[in-house]
């Protein structure tokens, strides 16, 4: 019974993997090709915060790709044996995440005063602050993260854990619970939240149409995606500090086997996370859906085709060496 359950966790990894990867850089690339391509999002802070979210999301799937790699060829991802491995694994995932979740916290903020019916409040943020917020916390995670995974060691037969007991004591009670997890759950729902009342009442200020119809487009792609980060973010949390609290025994034991099923349902949410951002917004919004559209056949598929055509008219001449002349010798 324990073996067809870790069997099946095994196979559940790889194939929700593949999924993952899959869906992942074709979304990513697509919100990356929209947010940043578009002119009308070209000056707008959330779209931004969003560009970046994708953008680490987008590097993320390389680092499933060598995971999934290695669980097909070794049958586990190496983690527990290889101690520089787990390090570098650990170092990029915990960076990734960091940026992700307080990226949608900046994005849900700027959100919030940007549709502030104060105007001093909707002027505080402007692009170039947000590129110094995006590029000092994306440093300050980097270190925070290399620094951390210092700790972490190679302990048989449990694996990579965490060994010095105030390490273990600022994960179990700030890094996952606070910092990881309930932090960025809670600023981004509390300012996402207020943004919305703000976009219900911008009905009532004289704005422009395509402002106010903009407001409520990102709105509403911001929210969606907080409540996707609060979903899966959440129940990954949790199994976080509970495995760091108690690690278990690799063993043929059922109680093993079930921690290990819930491991990767759990891990699997992670990478829907990091994937499926772009196909919620379509969902969501329709204006999105056909600015995706738009951004394919009109930016992408005009400058290949434009490329293809250049490249089948060229003429190339073609310089024949001239033929030499040959002195016939007379006998």
């Amino acid at each position: 019974m324990s073996q067809d359950i870790v069997a099946f966790s095994i196979q559940y990894s790889l194939y929700a993997g593949y999924l993952s990867i899959v869906v992942g850089v074709i979304g990513n690339a697509l919100n990356i090709l929209t947010l940043t391509g578009l002119k009308l999002f070209r000056n707008n802070r959330s779209a931004f915060y969003l560009a970046v979210e994708s953008t680490a999301n987008f590097f993320s799937q390389f680092l499933s790709i060598a995971v999934n790699i290695l669980i097909l060829l070794r049958g586990d991802d190496a983690t527990g044996t290889n101690l520089i491995w787990c390090r570098f694994r650990y170092t990029v995932s915990q960076t990734i995440s960091l940026i992700t979740s307080y990226t949608l916290c900046f994005a849900a903020c700027d959100q919030f005063l940007s549709t502030n019916y104060q105007f001093n409040l909707r002027n505080i943020c402007t692009i170039p602050l947000a590129r110094y917020l995006t590029v000092i916390f994306a440093c300050i995670w980097l270190t925070h993260s290399i620094i951390f995974v210092t700790f972490f060691e190679i302990q048989p037969p449990v694996g990579c854990v965490i060994l010095n007991p105030i390490a273990l004591q600022y994960s179990t009670y700030f890094f996952y619970p606070a910092l990881v997890g309930l932090l960025p759950i809670c600023i981004a729902s509390l300012f996402n939240i207020l943004a919305f009342r703000n976009v219900r009442r911008i009905v009532r200020r004289q704005l422009p149409i395509a402002r106010r119809r903009l407001d409520q487009q990102m709105t509403a792609m911001v929210l969606m995606r907080v409540v996707m980060l609060v979903s899966l973010l959440l129940p990954y949390t949790l199994f976080r500090i509970y495995a760091v609290n108690f690690p278990i025994v690799p063993n043929q034991s059922l109680s093993y086997a079930i921690r290990r099923l819930f491991q990767a349902i759990v891990t699997s949410g992670i990478g829907f996370n990091n994937s499926f951002s772009c196909f919620v917004f379509m969902i969501v919004s329709s204006r999105y859906r056909h600015q995706v559209s738009f951004t394919l056949r009109k930016r992408c598929w005009r400058k290949m085709k434009s490329a293809c055509c250049i490249a089948s008219n060229q003429v190339t001449t073609e310089h024949l060496p001239s033929p030499r002349s040959s002195n016939v010798e007379v006998e």
